[in-house]
């Protein structure tokens, strides 16, 4: 994927690449309407707008059954992304399709979530999920236990990223920023991951935390850091505290130090 503007490459090509993928499982698709009128609606949008536009196309023009049409995009999806970069050069393609979970799948929860699995070991389902939070928070916080525990390094980071509090680009879950002790057993999984892109991901979610709730973030840390630990959480509650560190907080530089 050469350099330009995210943006810019969710475009008539990308409709005409979706289209190609889509008529190889699915040849009823009407593939010049579909690309016609993303060419017609992209232009003037910005990134997040160019997404829906193509989900919402690719909704109607697959039919308007969410079912239906999700069996079609889970058929052209591709292999899984063995990398720990690359969701966004990639499989920047995907994102229509992760949108369309988000937007069409709500009212089909099972069928959804193990969509959004799929998605996340190529793409992300960190934005796809949320709404998911919000509507039904304790049976997707299971789902969400449940894929702490995946073999898959990218359904892990997913488990963490998706709860975090105020993830970047995404809408808040105001649930967690009032109350984020909900996801604690879902960290307290991941605290001594080994994979470095998931330790990121728990350590980001845990300094959201720290901007809203700073005692339950302490009190966090502090079971953590109690005997003998890993150097994956020393890693992960050093990179969670660097703010506090910043400002030359005592707790936390003595917490880094043991």
């Amino acid at each position: 994927m050469a350099y330009k503007q995210l943006k810019l490459w969710f475009d008539k090509d990308l409709a005409i690449l979706l289209s190609d993928k889509i008529i190889k499982v699915y040849p009823k698709f009407p593939s010049q309407e579909f690309i016609s009128s993303i060419d017609k609606k992209v232009d003037s949008l910005e990134l997040k707008d160019r997404v829906e536009t193509i989900a919402d196309e690719l909704h109607e023009k697959l039919g308007e059954n969410y079912n239906k049409g999700l069996k079609i995009l889970s058929k052209i999806i591709g292999p899984e992304n063995k990398e720990e970069t690359g969701m966004f050069k990639k499989f920047y393609w995907i994102m229509p399709i992760a949108k369309f979970v988000e937007k069409y799948g709500l009212n089909d929860f099972e069928v959804s979530m193990k969509a959004i699995e799929e998605i996340t070991k190529r793409n992300t389902g960190e934005y796809t999920i949320r709404p998911f939070l919000e509507q039904f928070p304790k049976e997707t916080l299971v789902q969400m236990k449940a894929w702490s525990k995946s073999k898959n390094k990218h359904v892990r980071r997913l488990a963490s990223e998706g709860v975090r509090p105020r993830l970047p680009w995404a809408t808040k879950l105001d649930q967690f920023i009032e109350n984020p002790t909900p996801f604690f057993p879902i960290l307290n999984n991941l605290k001594d991951d080994p994979s470095k892109y998931v330790q990121k991901s728990v350590a980001n979610c845990i300094n959201d935390v720290f901007k809203d709730n700073p005692t339950l973030g302490k009190e966090l840390i502090n079971k953590w850091a109690v005997g003998k630990i890993s150097q994956q959480r020393k890693w992960i509650i050093k990179h969670a505290l660097r703010n506090l560190i910043k400002v030359n907080d005592r707790w936390a530089i003595s917490i880094c130090s043991k």
